[in-house]
């Protein structure tokens, strides 16, 4: 039987400056068998209580699947972090309360309590999402590509992984984005350890200097640096996800053991298995967030190390202003419908053209059929 955190309500803390400023909310636990993340954030207000920092702005901490983190189960009947698109949240707030399950009724808390803390910001919002994997390895930082975000993740000596976030459906961070908040996730490391935790504390110290919350520079700041630098363990500073692999119950997949959240793979090694038989990875490359539990959608993720001046020509292709262009690429057409997304063949002729599309950040990529649609935030 999963045993849970001791958690009496959802604020998992508070602390607002003598002056107004920025606004930094953190959301811990949303799925229920990741409790790093609340653990993490008590020890920061504890250090913050004792008032000798100067401090403007507010931080606050939010408990995501509070009835989960109490259980120790990642949900009862839905990942609470597949539900955040406008569409889903619209049908919730339509929906009797009568016919809500568990997931709802967390999401509609939630909602309501980032939505008060958003509206009484005099400042920036950020908002960061604390998780750990059911895989052991290296905690890393993922993001919806904008500018904004590459500035504000570059506080965080850690993977940076591009794609990743836009490859997944629903989650919070995207939502909060699109809300004109500057957010990140963090994957702070495997559940049960005692490091992830650590990373969990160091990530969120570091998010207060870059959101310029604290006033000072105390010495947390510089031991979190170091500590993430030292996790990090020689891993791509940026990597780029090219693929997701999809599963069901029915497929009977099971990765084969030992990959971390983030490991080396080469051509041809065995990676899974599932109803067809084996899974081998087409090209060396990296096996990001291999599934080790019985939940979940995603087997694994399949991504590539990014060099850093293709990160530099990326920003400044952006700044350029050059997107105007990009209607005119081969293969490509913009929808009239939606100015943001463009629309690809998906043959081999159009791979080229979804590389730019890529450097300027539109990496929502969904097929259907014949037909491929990208997107950015």
């Amino acid at each position: 039987m999963p045993i849970g955190v001791q958690i009496e309500k959802r604020e998992v803390g508070r602390c607002a400056g003598s002056e107004s400023g920025p606004t930094l909310i953190a959301v811990a636990g949303i799925h229920g068998n990741e409790p790093a993340g609340v653990e993490a954030a008590r020890r920061v207000f504890a250090r913050l209580q004792k008032g000798d920092l100067r401090f403007r702005g507010e931080l606050v901490v939010f408990a995501g699947n509070l009835r989960g983190l109490r259980r120790g189960v990642r949900y009862h009947a839905r990942d609470l972090n597949r539900l955040w698109s406008e569409e889903s949240v619209a049908a919730l707030k339509k929906k009797p309360v009568a016919e809500w399950d568990e997931e709802d009724h967390e999401q509609s808390e939630l909602l309501t309590a980032i939505d008060e803390v958003i509206g009484r910001a005099r400042g920036t919002v950020y908002l960061g999402d604390f998780h750990t994997t059911s895989a052991s390895g290296i905690p890393f930082i993922l993001f919806g590509d904008t500018l904004r975000q590459r500035h504000f993740a570059r506080a965080f000596p850690l993977p940076v992984l591009l794609g990743l976030e836009e490859a997944l459906d629903g989650v919070q961070t995207s939502y909060w984005t699109r809300r004109g908040c500057v957010t990140f996730a963090l994957e702070g490391g495997q559940h049960k350890s005692p490091d992830s935790i650590d990373a969990c504390e160091a990530v969120l110290w570091l998010a207060l200097g870059r959101a310029r919350l604290l006033l000072d520079n105390p010495p947390e700041l510089a031991r979190s640096a170091a500590l993430l630098h030292q996790l990090r363990a020689g891993l791509p500073r940026v990597v780029e996800v090219m693929s997701r692999r999809a599963v069901t119950p029915e497929d009977s997949f099971v990765m084969e053991p030992g990959f971390r959240n983030i490991d080396h793979a080469h051509k041809g090694q065995l990676l899974a298995r599932d109803k067809g038989g084996e899974i081998r990875a087409p090209e060396d490359g990296l096996v990001v967030l291999p599934l080790y539990q019985g939940l979940g959608t995603d087997g694994y993720f399949w991504g590539r190390k990014v060099s850093t001046a293709r990160m530099v020509a990326a920003e400044a292709l952006r700044i350029s202003g050059a997107a105007r262009l990009l209607k005119f690429l081969p293969g490509v057409t913009q929808d009239e419908t939606k100015p943001g997304r463009f629309v690809l063949d998906a043959g081999s002729e159009s791979k080229a053209s979804l590389g730019v599309l890529q450097l300027f950040g539109y990496r929502r990529v969904r097929q259907q059929g014949s037909v491929l649609t990208v997107e950015r935030r």
